[in-house]
């Protein structure tokens, strides 16, 4: 890239640290749910309810000691934070419960969200100078999307997917992080001067 170009510099540096952070937790997440993937299912199924217990507190300390709000609001967020508290509490009677239905419904947003994420990267294919790495991140995520929706909705097959999956797009996120430069150089190089 040219001197030229300080704002590019920037946002291209953005969108690889952005890809390159996101891959590294994807193939950390896989890595985990791989090697221990009961007790990585139970901690994130743990969290969640957790995370419904405090936003649940939240709610009824916002309840309680808003004085601008008219009483609706008050009564409306302490009977949420009632709502929250009580999910959190049942999560955690049976968090094993609430890890399988979590895991499924884990399952099947993530195989929605890859399909979409392939599709995208297949629409930028055309401007892109690593051609092999976004076809290969987008391929993979529509095939695993794919599978796992219409594989059988068996709990331990859909973590299982989900798992190496994340492990396969996570590597091809970073290689995708790592080969940005090379298309920002070329795309910077297409882009005359006088547009800067």
């Amino acid at each position: 890239m040219t001197d030229r170009s300080p704002a590019m510099r920037t946002f291209i540096a953005a969108a690889r640290t952005t890809l390159a952070v996101s891959g590294a937790v994807m193939l950390l997440l896989g890595v985990f749910i791989l090697l221990w993937p009961a007790k990585t299912a139970m901690l994130f199924a743990g969290i969640i309810a957790a995370y419904f217990v405090i936003q649940g507190l939240a709610y009824i300390g916002a309840g309680v000691f808003s004085r601008s709000s008219g009483g609706g609001s008050r009564t409306g967020h302490v009977l949420l934070g009632v709502v929250y508290i009580v999910g959190g509490l049942l999560a955690f009677v049976n968090l094993f419960a609430f890890t399988a239905t979590l895991v499924l419904f884990f399952g099947i947003m993530l195989g929605i969200t890859w399909i979409i994420e392939g599709v995208v990267a297949l629409s930028l294919l055309r401007h892109s100078q690593s051609r092999i790495w976004t076809m290969a991140y987008a391929v993979l995520g529509i095939v695993a999307g794919i599978v796992l929706l219409f594989s059988p909705f068996y709990v331990a097959v859909f973590w299982w997917l989900t798992g190496v999956a994340l492990v396969a797009l996570g590597a091809l996120q970073l290689v995708r992080a790592l080969t940005l430069r090379q298309d920002a150089v070329a795309a910077a190089s297409d882009i005359p001067a006088d547009a800067y």
